[in-house]
């Protein structure tokens, strides 16, 4: 197992399935109401350039019901916000935490910082991937499904982070993917064609989603619009009119399609009030196993 978790495909299958187990039982423990504390005595400190709802709550409530604590840190509030290194900032860390979980822009600063650290880094969200959010899926695909053996999931919206996370996903599990992504929004070159290079499964992009969502179990969308794109508004909103997650769309796959948003979700724009309310929908179960996942990830790297 690597030291950090950066991207999903620094991880091996193995590790994958290692996190799976642990968040299973993990999730069991807290259903049960039965306490259990790896992370007694130990901090995690939490990095924000980005805000966040799920991410902060998710791991911060992780870190407490392992028994240990976190420490919240927006970055303009920390000397990162009047110019100090980034290794730096992670050297001292380092002697004060025993994990850190960062949520920015650039992978580079999130590699960077890693590079520096003594202890774990945890990537939170950054532009380029999402690890936790993607393992929160398809531990949840898991959970329904059983396995991910024969799996064909299909991706919607636009080339981001979780695109990306998707495709390292299918990369590391062998499971078919289908993209979606209008032109001018395909996934990051360099990520789909070492995932196309390397992978014994299919992974393609295409531009017709009811064509792509043909016999797909799994069915995942984002927002249009990221955070920093927010002047591109008009622009996206064009672009990606035909990529609506909606009743028609849904109708064209299987009846038992498994529909997936990461979250915050702009209803009405990349997927439906009835979609996201509907009975295809796991969206509020990915939503609470990100919790379970992110305490796996905690203990599995934090604990030991």
């Amino acid at each position: 197992m690597q030291k950090d978790l950066l991207c999903l495909y620094d991880l091996a299958k193995e590790d994958i399935s290692n996190i799976f187990d642990k968040a299973s039982y993990l999730k069991q423990k807290q259903k049960s109401g039965e306490e259990y504390h790896p992370l007694r005595g130990k901090t995690l400190g939490m990095i924000f350039e980005k805000p966040s709802t799920r991410t902060r709550v998710s791991f911060e409530v992780g870190a407490f019901q392992l028994g240990g604590s976190s420490v919240y840190l927006r970055w303009k509030d920390t000397q990162l916000g009047r110019g100090e290194s980034i290794s730096d900032t992670a050297r001292v860390l380092s002697r004060y935490l025993d994990g850190i979980m960062i949520r920015t822009f650039s992978q580079e600063t999130l590699e960077e910082f890693a590079s520096s650290s003594d202890v774990p880094v945890i990537n939170g969200l950054t532009d380029l991937y999402h690890p936790c959010q993607i393992l929160a899926d398809i531990f949840t695909v898991k959970e329904k499904r059983g396995t991910c053996d024969g799996l064909k999931a299909v991706y919607i919206g636009d080339g981001n982070n979780i695109a990306h996370s998707w495709i390292n996903a299918a990369l590391r599990l062998g499971f078919d993917l289908t993209l979606a992504c209008p032109e001018g929004h395909f996934p990051d070159s360099f990520v789909m064609e070492r995932a196309q290079r390397e992978s014994e499964s299919k992974i393609v992009n295409i531009s017709d989603p009811y064509v792509a969502v043909k016999g797909a179990d799994v069915i995942s969308t984002d927002t249009w619009v990221s955070m920093g794109q927010e002047k591109e508004y008009r622009e996206r909103i064009k672009a990606f009119k035909n990529f609506q997650v909606n009743e028609n769309l849904i109708a064209a796959s299987k009846k038992d399609v498994m529909v997936m948003h990461c979250l915050p979700a702009h209803r009405g724009e990349e997927i439906t009030d009835a979609v996201m309310d509907g009975k295809n929908s796991v969206v509020f179960d990915q939503a609470e196993n990100r919790l379970h996942i992110q305490k796996a990830v905690l203990d599995i790297f934090m604990a030991s």
